[in-house]
């Protein structure tokens, strides 16, 4: 009995010396939460909405509309030496009536939306400062 005793305190603190050395944790905030851009591809334009948001991580569903299939393109605008994506994007090919998604960070600055055949005229997408952090929302992945 003594003996179990024993090893029973000897866990007991051996379990209490185990742990943090006190040090704080580092709660470091989350980035935005995503939010979704919808573009769409006619067979005469490209529509996105909305056309103004905010930098941080974004989805872009892209639907074509369009008879043949497209290639849609993020790029900097030939006027500006900066640009809302680090390096250009492509959707690759989507196929006449059919949808993609795309996942990526923006930063601020300006972009153009176009095709990569240039038969279709670009729309300009503007990124502001980044938006707020996603660090109190709840029910976020």
């Amino acid at each position: 009995m003594l003996g179990a005793l024993s090893a029973m305190a000897f866990i007991v603190a051996a379990c209490v010396g185990c742990g943090s050395d006190g040090g704080g944790y580092d709660n470091a905030s989350r980035p935005p939460a995503p939010i979704s851009i919808s573009i769409s591809i006619s067979g005469d334009r490209i529509g996105v909405a909305p056309a103004r948001l905010g930098a941080g991580p974004v989805v872009l569903l892209i639907s074509n509309q369009s008879s043949r299939s497209r290639d849609l393109t993020l790029s900097a605008p030939d006027s500006s030496n900066g640009s809302c994506v680090e390096s250009d994007a492509s959707s690759g090919p989507i196929n006449p009536q059919g949808a993609a998604r795309i996942q990526l960070p923006l930063v601020e600055g300006p972009c153009e939306i176009g095709v990569a055949d240039g038969t279709l005229e670009p729309v300009r997408l503007t990124v502001g400062p980044e938006r707020e952090s996603a660090q109190q929302d709840l029910l976020q992945p």
